[in-house]
């Protein structure tokens, strides 16, 4: 997943043809260094930190999980990084993170048990992960050009009357998750080989419809936007924004075949260079109840803490974009990394047309 938010999705949507330009960095906090998505720096997300320590951490950005393990597998040293869940495993398995001290967030007893439900992330070693926030994956698609009957269900990504006015994205977690639901798969831990070489086939009939892969909500909503798509596999993020300024875009997460969700939280890399009492006030301030509302005016995503996602309940957005529906779902739990590498592999196959 890659992430530029709200600022840079208004700059695109102003000035179209003009790329935002994000800084590598932002320097606050010496003492405590977040490796993070663009766009997590908007401080409303972790204001008690701010109110405790008079400013806001330090940030370095990445724009894809992959590329931020590699950053910190090759010696770019940080306190806290901020990992989906289908990543945990790789960087335990690499030694790169340690346990967190549960006992100093008090609200992981208020997170969802849903979020916490695998041995990855919580075993008799420790708490290895702190989900934090979650969002959504289905079609966003033009009401003006896009008959309902159509968003009805994913084989729209196939089908011959949208080619090239379609986009993916640029992600193979999200574009398997995809296919796996479009060839009736709703749980990627247990995936034959089968299930595998279906969702692959699928996948490139798929791709021959896409007009272009998004790298980024922004590139996805200036897609939309221009004309140039009417049909993309959407996080529920570029929505509201969209809405707001008066796009005809909608938002199917009940096709017959379902869609997906996912997850993102917090990992203590080992030899951080700042203060470990900091990564701890950080943590504790993002999980605030009240940090519900930051999250979800900033980034369109719902808090992991149910008494902060409480607070938020009846806001259009979660009802629309988060909450349960009566439909499949994939959820982005952890899988196979030997797995999730093969879909890596092969995605990037079948993007080059192989």
């Amino acid at each position: 997943m890659s992430i530029l938010r709200t600022t840079a999705l208004a700059l695109v949507l102003a000035a179209p043809g003009i790329a935002p330009a994000l800084s590598p960095a932002f320097a606050a906090d010496p003492e405590l260094m977040v490796f993070d998505w663009a766009g997590f720096e908007e401080p409303a997300i972790y204001q008690k930190y701010i109110d405790q320590h008079g400013q806001g951490p330090s940030f370095s950005f990445y724009g894809d999980d992959d590329e931020a393990f590699q950053k910190i597998a090759s010696g770019f040293r940080a306190d806290v990084a901020h990992p989906c869940s289908q990543m945990v495993s790789k960087y335990r398995d690499a030694a790169l993170i340690e346990p967190w001290d549960e006992s100093r967030i008090p609200a992981v007893a208020d997170i969802d048990p849903r979020f916490l439900d695998s041995e990855v992330f919580r075993d008799d070693q420790g708490l290895w992960y702190v989900p934090a926030d979650f969002g959504s994956t289905a079609v966003a698609y033009n009401t003006d050009t896009v008959p309902a009957e159509d968003i009805s269900t994913l084989q729209i990504f196939v089908n011959p009357a949208y080619q090239g006015r379609t986009s993916l994205p640029d992600s193979a977690d999200d574009v398997w998750a995809l296919a796996y639901l479009a060839t009736g798969v709703t749980d990627w831990t247990d995936v034959s080989e089968e299930q595998f070489q279906a969702a692959a086939d699928w996948l490139r009939k798929a791709n021959q419809n896409v007009a272009a892969y998004w790298a980024d909500p922004a590139e996805q909503a200036q897609l939309m936007a221009s004309g140039a798509v009417d049909v993309a596999w959407s996080w529920n993020d570029v929505l509201p924004l969209l809405e707001a300024e008066g796009y005809p875009i909608g938002f199917q997460r009940s096709a017959t075949e379902g869609s997906s969700t996912f997850f993102c939280g917090f990992v203590n890399l080992k030899n951080g260079p700042g203060s470990e009492d900091k990564a701890y006030d950080f943590i504790n301030a993002w999980l605030d109840p009240g940090a519900a509302i930051g999250l979800l005016d900033t980034i369109g995503y719902g808090l992991t803490n149910n008494r902060g996602l409480e607070l938020v309940a009846e806001d259009p957005r979660v009802i629309h974009g988060l909450a349960e529906i009566d439909a499949p779902v994939l959820a982005q739990v952890p899988n196979d990394p030997e797995q999730r590498e093969r879909q890596l592999i092969e995605f990037e196959k079948i993007k080059a047309g192989y």
